[in-house]
């Protein structure tokens, strides 16, 4: 018999419409957490009753020996811990605790990637779900949904096919439309993710970070950037639920990482990447930090244990250069290890005064600073302000700046702009090539850029000024004249139709 062809489409409407269950009474900002912990509960299950029909088939009566296999999956169920399992007690007058309990065994045979991952997750909450008889019928319908015959994610059935990491990717991305200015918390749009992952272009062996990670979407998209699997990833994560919404994201994606590797914490107050209790060093390190933090903890950064922020002091109402610090900080020094970072900022931190000016001066007269890049307006959810691309480097060759204004091509949607592939690889080969190109790129020198008091509004050295066309105000009234003559004309006829018709 000949499986049914997966559909990438039809998999994503049919998780997307389980969000029915919950929208109009449950902010999408919430609700989102249960659709994709279900969508998680699903995949596991659908891949360890795979993986055990395969080795019951194989080991046909040695029940030993299937143990033993099953004993080595990446992700171990225990007995009813399953979705299908859930599934057959949906009516249950206590489902939203049956399910509770199957996430705890879940994360209790898989702690080392799973510990604390669904703590935040209560399927039993009055406060979230509504009182009991409401909370059941839509635990119900959830289950129901996800029983979907179409929505059938055994690996022998989607085979190589990253369908699972592809429709969790696009349930963020609905989430992130919905939920307005909170979407900033977890979501880069795909196309940026991309656009950093190719400047920066990571390499086998390279030991890559995201100090802000968000949903992980940055780490996977530097992490496809490598042919093979040789490279390391890890993150921090401020926030619980989108620290849980990562781990998930990335393990359903296959990337090698534990609860080690991704942290739960806030990298400006207590970074947790550390060796020795000393900073971690990386070959890449990028991010999409919130926009001007305030309240980022400015308080005694001055004597940072680990002397991040030895260039100056960001203000307390903006974080922008505090992530910036920490991140340079967090990079290799030496020549062949080739450190750089990558990091989306709002067009303030290029010019703005004070201590981040100070700050700004002394990374360009480090020889750190190597690229500039403006990116549209309204990309981002929640913000619609234009935003830029700072990449920094160590062991540069020159002390040039590149700059690039990508602001003004991209496809424009209702809601949000987006950058089409075009646009990534003309940013990306121009980045590369390094070359002036008229009103779009401009590579600047050091003492250009001193000489605009180390002023990094892409403005003053990419000049996308646009002369206006002359007018020639006598043709112009020749023109005026001539239409006036034959409007004058055009009258004259009407007005003899209209005698001619006895209506004058």
């Amino acid at each position: 018999m000949t499986e049914t062809r997966v559909n990438q489409d039809e998999i994503n409407s049919i998780v997307w419409k389980a969000c029915d269950t919950f929208r109009g009474t449950i902010d999408p900002s919430e609700y989102k957490n249960y659709i994709l912990v279900m969508l998680f509960v699903k995949y596991v299950s659908d891949v360890w009753f795979d993986h055990k029909a395969q080795y019951e088939r194989e080991f046909a009566g040695d029940s030993e020996r299937v143990e033993r296999r099953l004993s080595r999956e990446p992700f171990k169920l225990a007995a009813g811990s399953d979705f299908y399992t859930l599934y057959e007690n949906r009516n249950a007058t206590n489902v939203g605790e049956e399910i509770n309990k199957a996430l705890e065994a879940i994360e209790e045979a898989n702690k080392e990637k799973l510990e604390g991952v669904f703590r935040n997750i209560d399927f039993n909450s009055e406060a979230a779900l509504g009182r009991t008889a409401q909370r059941n019928e839509r635990l119900k319908n959830l289950l129901n949904d996800f029983n979907d015959p179409r929505l059938d994610l055994r690996p022998s059935r989607i085979g190589n096919l990253d369908v699972i990491g592809n429709a969790y990717e696009y349930l963020i991305g609905r989430f992130a439309s919905d939920a307005g200015k909170k979407a900033g918390e977890f979501y880069t749009p795909p196309e940026v993710s991309e656009l950093l992952a190719r400047l920066l272009d990571p390499q086998p062996n390279d030991r890559i970070c995201d100090p802000a990670c968000g949903s992980g979407s940055l780490l996977i998209r530097c992490a496809k950037q490598i042919t093979g699997d040789k490279f390391s990833i890890k993150g921090q994560e401020v926030n619980g639920s989108t620290w849980a919404l990562c781990m998930m994201n990335m393990l359903l994606h296959n990337m090698p990482v534990s609860t080690k590797d991704i942290i739960w914490g806030d990298t400006l107050k207590e970074p947790r990447l550390l060796k020795d209790d000393k900073l971690m060093y990386f070959n890449v390190v990028v991010a999409n930090p919130p926009f001007s933090l305030d309240k980022w903890g400015s308080e005694g950064a001055d004597k940072d244990r680990y002397s991040r922020f030895w260039r100056g002091v960001p203000p307390k109402s903006k974080g922008d250069y505090a992530f910036i610090s920490h991140m340079i900080e967090i990079t290799f020094r030496e020549a062949h290890e080739n450190g750089r970072v990558g990091v989306i900022v709002p067009h303030g931190v290029l010019f703005r005064g004070s201590s981040e000016g100070t700050i700004r001066q002394k990374l360009i007269e480090e020889n750190l600073l190597d690229g500039v890049i403006g990116l549209p307006a309204n990309l981002f959810y929640g913000t619609g302000i234009p935003a830029a691309i700072l990449i920094f480097k160590r062991n540069k060759p020159d002390d040039s700046v590149f700059f690039i204004d990508g602001s003004r091509e991209f496809e424009a949607g209702t809601n949000q702009n987006r950058l089409r592939e075009r646009d990534l690889d003309k940013i990306v080969m121009t980045y590369k090539a390094r070359e002036t190109v008229e009103k779009y790129a401009y590579k600047a020198t050091r003492d250009e850029i001193q000489a605009n008091d180390f002023n990094l509004n892409i403005p003053r050295y990419v000049d996308t000024f646009e002369a206006e066309e002359t007018i020639d105000l006598k043709a112009v009234q020749a023109k005026i004249h001539d239409l006036e003559g034959k409007l004058a004309d055009v009258k004259s006829r009407m007005a003899g139709y209209l005698r001619e018709l006895g209506l004058e």
